[in-house]
């Protein structure tokens, strides 16, 4: 199955903040916030949702292509991607602009405070689609993830027009979209992706009722943090899969599943889900969102021992490309 991700590509600055912030709010100063926070530590780290989410697929064996756009200093990050298996010729070099910058500080108890920069990714909607499947050939399935507004609706319209199956990952900007585009992308999405507090917002903004946002859409993924995933489908009982157990959540950013990989591989739902929910365990035991390594035999001990032998057995025909 071949998959195109759209989507951000940017560079994380990842800092950690000893105490709480809601230590240093005042209740009657929330009008007038002027705040600095001395964080401990920075780590500089490659992300960008659809960079990471096509690092996902490739480091699993699939072989992405990545759509968005960059700046000039994207290089380094290129080469990194392809060594993981994500083809990047459909990725926008911009003349004048640097590569987007996400910048986030998490407390003692997990919260975050982030500021995202979009810089090049403002010309990802000049990207047009049959560019893409003119390279590379016709794709499976395109997923439009977080971008630059104006291309997230371009994408869509074109997986329309072309008859390209596409899933619809709103997440991070769904406070940016109006009433008619947030409905726009859902429409006809063989795949919806949100988190549980984004459901709820993605009713609010587009004005439909859970079951509405059903009848127009596939499936509906919830991740649920330590609850798991939910998977909805109009006609259907609910799937509910149970997240797997981390010790310590070394840094909650990134936490993505690898739902899409199974769904490539043609494995029921279930087992697609988790799979995703032992990656995403995975990627919390890392500070940052590639810095991650998955190897057969800690996950399928993973799988083995969450879900059981047979869902262990399911999936370990499909991991041969991991060490």
């Amino acid at each position: 199955m071949r998959i195109a991700v759209t989507g951000s590509i940017a560079t994380d600055h990842l800092m950690t903040f000893p105490g709480r912030f809601a230590d240093q709010l005042l209740a009657d100063r929330l009008d007038r916030v002027s705040l600095s926070f001395l964080a401990d530590n920075l780590e500089v780290r490659r992300g960008g949702v659809a960079a990471n989410i096509a690092f996902g697929l490739g480091v699993l064996g699939l072989r992405p292509s990545l759509v968005g756009a960059v700046g000039g200093d994207f290089e380094p990050y290129r080469v990194w991607l392809k060594d993981h298996g994500v083809d990047t010729d459909s990725v926008r070099v911009s003349d004048t602009r640097h590569t987007a910058r996400f910048v986030c500080t998490t407390d003692r108890e997990q919260n975050q405070i982030a500021t995202f920069y979009a810089g090049a990714m403002a010309e990802a909607r000049e990207i047009d689609l049959r560019e893409v499947v003119a390279r590379h050939g016709r794709p499976d399935l395109v997923l439009v993830s977080p971008d630059d507004p104006e291309a997230m609706l371009r994408h869509t319209r074109g997986c329309r027009e072309l008859g390209i199956p596409f899933a619809s990952d709103p997440s991070q900007q769904l406070a940016r979209l109006g009433r008619d585009e947030v409905r726009e992308l859902v429409d006809g999405a063989q795949r919806l992706f949100t988190n549980e507090y984004e459901s709820a917002l993605l009713c609010e903004r587009s004005g439909l009722t859970e079951e509405q946002v059903l009848r127009r859409v596939g499936s509906w993924v919830t991740t649920r943090g330590e609850d798991g995933v939910r998977i909805r489908t109009a006609g259907r009982d609910t799937l509910t899969v149970p997240a797997v157990a981390v010790a310590e959540v070394v840094d909650p950013t990134g936490v993505g599943d690898a739902f899409l990989a199974g769904t490539a591989w043609g494995v029921p739902e279930r087992y697609a889900a988790r799979l995703g929910c032992a990656v995403a365990a995975t990627v919390l035991d890392h500070t940052g969102t590639q810095e991650y390594r998955l190897e057969r035999e800690p996950l399928l001990a993973r799988l083995r021992t969450a879900y059981g032998p047979a869902t262990a057995t399911e999936l370990s025909t499909h991991l041969g490309a991991l060490e």
